[in-house]
């Protein structure tokens, strides 16, 4: 059964613009690996960090959605862990959107055009 996922992830600020898209190559290339599918990627650009991470105030922030298997999630954010150019990541699961029908627009009852009163 496949889940969908959205995981925002930090580089290192002094990265250039191929390490970037060599990382994010990469990441993408593990999902696929471990069974992702529908993989979206936004590269949301250098940031200032809201406190210092391992001595940058800077990163450039990174977020993918893709839908996958649950056992694809371990294996990626360990890549993710082991890896010097990430400097944090998180990985949220998305709440299944509910397909509702669609609303069956309920007839009104339509007004019958009253009668003149009978004139006695």
């Amino acid at each position: 059964m496949t889940t969908s996922y959205e995981t925002m992830y930090i580089l290192r600020p002094d990265l250039g613009d191929e390490q970037v898209e060599q990382a994010i190559t990469k990441y993408q290339n593990l999902l696929r690996e471990q069974g992702a599918e529908d993989i979206q990627i936004q590269n949301r650009g250098k940031r200032r960090l809201a406190y210092e991470i391992k001595k940058h105030r800077d990163g450039i922030y990174i977020q993918l959605n893709y839908t996958a298997p649950a056992t694809a999630i371990a294996p990626f954010e360990r890549a993710m862990r082991l890896s010097e150019e990430v400097i944090r990541y998180l990985t949220v699961k998305q709440e299944a959107e509910e397909e509702k029908p669609p609303k069956e627009e309920k007839e009104k009852p339509t007004k019958v055009a009253a009668t003149a009163p009978a004139t006695v």
